[in-house]
């Protein structure tokens, strides 16, 4: 973790961010669920596997990725040539947590017959014995390409395991893993804001449990819920998900009202993301400054991981068969 110097109290962070960027080639990432001071002067905002193909797409040497490691660790998969620093190697993620890597693939040895589908929330070990990964936005898509009768792990998100499960009728070993954040929902607390709300949509992000998904008039992926917002009727939406994501969505759609989602106490305070809270603009400045905590794969566990994601982007796309995918 990043320990703040007693003697930056007198610099101005910002000026000193944007100095730094310039020195150093850098371009800056920040995911929805960042705060929004670290949105506001990010090169790009957005999902995590977007944030990283469009940082790969520059020529900038440094890539500051304000998000959770294993979102540092696709970036550097895609981008071994560039520097890669995260302002706080302690922002993790409750749903690589809950994956280990040794377990994973003990899990796969007893199911030999079983093919990895795999969230993109995992570390860079599990994508390197996975088959697919998969996003938020493109499970669906890549879920209905697999045959029919191939049998399939889907791990670490339950929820939104089980989410894909029941809407495509598809039985699947699913990992036990949750999202703290999205797990925190309160049913009953929703249902008192759609009354206080009505004609209000829910749009859910697929990774909150089945008595918060079952009420949403949208399910998706972040980005997805922010379109969504762009062309829903009406004025306001009740949003459940990270609630960082409903700065972007003031800022795109001044004229419209978005309610964060409560938790058990009655608030959103709980839904925050405390992983993506430790990054601040102080740790940025000092991992442009130092270009340190930097992210680094071995190169052979990078190639393995980079196998299971070419194969998403693959089977993301309109041209892969539905039998293109089938048991290793």
């Amino acid at each position: 973790m990043t320990v703040m110097p007693a003697d930056l109290s007198g610099l101005d962070i910002r000026a000193e961010i944007e100095r730094l960027r310039k020195e150093r080639n850098a371009v800056i990432l920040a995911h929805y669920y960042q705060k929004p001071e670290l949105q506001d002067l990010a090169d790009f905002v957005g999902d995590s596997l977007e944030l990283s193909r469009k940082a790969a797409e520059t020529d900038a040497d440094v890539i500051a990725f304000c998000g959770v490691k294993f979102m540092a660790d696709t970036a550097k998969i895609l981008s071994p040539e560039k520097i890669v620093v995260l302002p706080d190697l302690d922002a993790g993620c409750s749903l690589e947590d809950s994956c280990p890597p040794e377990q994973f693939k003990a899990f796969r040895e007893a199911h030999p017959d079983h093919i990895a589908l795999t969230y993109i929330n995992c570390s860079t070990e599990v994508k390197a014995l996975s088959d697919v990964i998969v996003t938020s936005s493109s499970a669906e898509t890549i879920l209905q390409k697999i045959p029919a009768d191939q049998k399939i792990i889907f791990g670490p998100d339950r929820h939104l395991g089980g989410y894909l499960s029941r809407k495509f009728n598809r039985e699947m070993l699913l990992w036990p893993g949750v999202c703290i954040v999205h797990e925190a929902f309160s049913e009953t607390e929703l249902l008192k804001l759609k009354a206080q709300n009505p004609g209000a949509p829910i749009a859910a992000h697929p990774e909150c449990p089945p008595t918060i998904v079952d009420h949403a008039d949208y399910v998706g992926s972040t980005s997805g819920i922010l379109n969504y917002a762009k062309d829903m009727p009406g004025d306001t939406l009740i949003v459940a998900t990270e609630p960082h994501i409903i700065h972007q969505m003031e800022l795109a759609l001044p004229g419209k009202t978005f309610i964060g989602a409560p938790g058990a106490d009655g608030n959103c305070n709980c839904n925050i993301c405390p992983y993506m809270a430790l990054n601040t603009l102080e740790k940025l400045y000092l991992a442009l400054r130092d270009l340190e905590p930097r992210v680094e794969i071995e190169e052979d566990l990078r190639l393995a991981a980079k196998k299971s994601l070419d194969k998403m982007l693959e089977m993301a796309s309109s041209t892969v068969g539905k039998g293109d995918l089938g048991a290793r």
